[in-house]
């Protein structure tokens, strides 16, 4: 590597603390302020650092331009594969990975569980948003004021005897689930089945996807699966973090 790029992405990486004097990264790169300015010169004219009226120098647009560019072109599916790998060895349980697309949660993504047990869900199908737990994850990070049009919009199928069944219901469930930051699906889907979800989310804090694991309860019970939460929340959080999100931006 050449010394004047090496030294240009240290001044880079050091801005990305906090903005510096000229005085400061000289100091930093031990050379003159000559130096650093000639770098310093050349690099914002090519907007990649700006600096103030009291010649403090701080990251420019340029970089957060291409920040952006690369976050958005990170497929959510593509980032959280391993991830949702390693869960599935380390619990053997299904998991499934969902968006919201046109008013829909579609699963994205599946690993079903190690034992002999298989879930009849499977990638490109709608996710009922009534009943699972992932369709609750992903209609909470709507707009607040758009819940009651889609809680009003929903076709309350009753698949068991513990499905929501109205839209008052419905929003009741999403205040819990916006309020304990996961969601759970109490034997509301399939009979016998409990589901746990949570958020993924991306550079913005926006969720862009929600991650679910579902257990018969041959298996794990309600409280077992609830027991996995931690889990859970370490893998959507590390996914997230690939993303481009980090816990100081969280809303």
């Amino acid at each position: 590597m050449s010394q004047s790029l090496q030294r240009a992405l240290i001044i880079l990486t050091e801005l990305g603390e906090e903005s510096k004097s000229l005085d400061q990264l000289a100091t930093q790169l031990g050379v003159h302020k000559s130096t650093v300015l000639r770098l310093l010169q050349t690099m914002e004219a090519q907007r990649f650092v700006t600096h103030d009226s009291d010649h403090r120098y701080r990251l420019g647009s340029r970089l957060f331009e291409l920040a952006n560019r690369s976050l958005e072109g990170r497929d959510v599916r593509t980032v959280a594969r391993p991830f949702l790998t390693a869960l599935n060895a380390a619990t053997g349980q299904t998991l499934h990975l969902a968006a919201y697309e046109s008013g829909e949660a579609v699963y994205i993504d599946k690993l079903d569980a190690t034992q002999s047990v298989r879930m009849y869900s499977r990638v490109g199908r709608p996710a009922p948003l009534h009943c699972t737990a992932v369709g609750k994850i992903l209609v909470t990070a709507q707009p607040r004021d758009q819940w009651r049009a889609i809680a009003e919009s929903i076709e309350y199928r009753p698949f068991t005897d513990r499905t929501i069944r109205t839209p008052d219901q419905y929003l009741a469930e999403l205040e819990l689930v916006a309020a304990q930051g996961y969601a759970e699906d109490h034997e509301e889907h399939e009979t016998f089945v409990n589901c746990v979800a949570v958020a993924i989310r991306n550079g913005t804090g926006a969720v862009v996807a929600a991650l679910s694991m579902s257990v018969p309860d041959m298996l794990l019970d309600h409280d077992q699966v609830l027991g996995q939460l931690p889990r859970m929340r370490e893998t959507a959080d590390a996914i997230s973090t690939e993303l481009g999100w980090s816990p100081s931006r969280q809303p």
